[in-house]
């Protein structure tokens, strides 16, 4: 195949955003769900983080798929939610979002470690990033199995190498954490301004 494993997300991240500057639901959840198989290449390590952004996913794409027209832009999921004051609710698309946004924060700083230090195994980046984005928002429980899940990452010479493919691996990646994250910024903020961007998880 050719191309690293980031090349579909890229494609898809080329048409995110709406001419009027909103990012667009569909695009962005695709996007989203082309890194899964690049979470794949971990191995059982990191099962529960991909399980967990599929989950928010799907129940954002339920939901887009409800009223595609209506719920075109990302942030209208959300807005729907305040109109109808369920956006705490556990099973909520703001939920779904702001825990999609956060893996995808844990993911991009991961991918920014490899980059960044060449010298690093897998699981010294891992760590620093989870420490950096995820570690604040979970419990006790979910911090010390992520420390266990730590154990069980692949070495980085490997995991470098399945996820190349037949592409320039480095070029892909900083271009992917370059589109992505001026976008999980705006999810953010978006939440923050309606105050729902600290939720713990329970």
């Amino acid at each position: 195949m050719e191309g690293t494993v980031f090349a579909p997300a890229l494609e898809q991240l080329e048409h995110v955003k709406s001419e009027q500057g909103e990012i667009l639901t569909r695009p962005f959840l695709d996007a989203c769900k082309h890194i899964l198989p690049v979470i794949d290449k971990f191995g059982t390590a990191m099962g529960l983080v991909k399980s967990d952004i599929g989950g928010n996913i799907s129940r954002l794409e339920s939901q887009y798929s409800s009223n595609p027209s209506r719920f075109n832009c990302l942030f209208s999921l959300v807005q729907a939610e305040v109109e109808t004051n369920t956006t705490k609710a556990s099973s909520s698309c703001t939920n779904g979002l702001l825990w999609l946004t956060r893996a995808m924060d844990f993911l991009v700083g991961l991918f920014q470690s490899l980059i960044e230090h060449e010298d690093w195994s897998l699981s010294q980046a891992c760590t620093e990033s989870y420490n950096n984005t995820l570690k604040k928002w979970h419990g006790w429980l979910a911090s010390s199995s992520f420390g266990v899940v730590m154990k069980l990452v692949p070495d980085r010479k490997k995991f470098m190498e399945v996820l190349g493919g037949g592409g320039n691996l480095n070029a892909d990646m900083e271009k992917f954490c370059a589109t992505l994250s001026p976008l999980l910024e705006e999810n953010h903020k978006f939440l923050a301004r309606l105050g729902l961007d600290d939720m713990k998880a329970s």
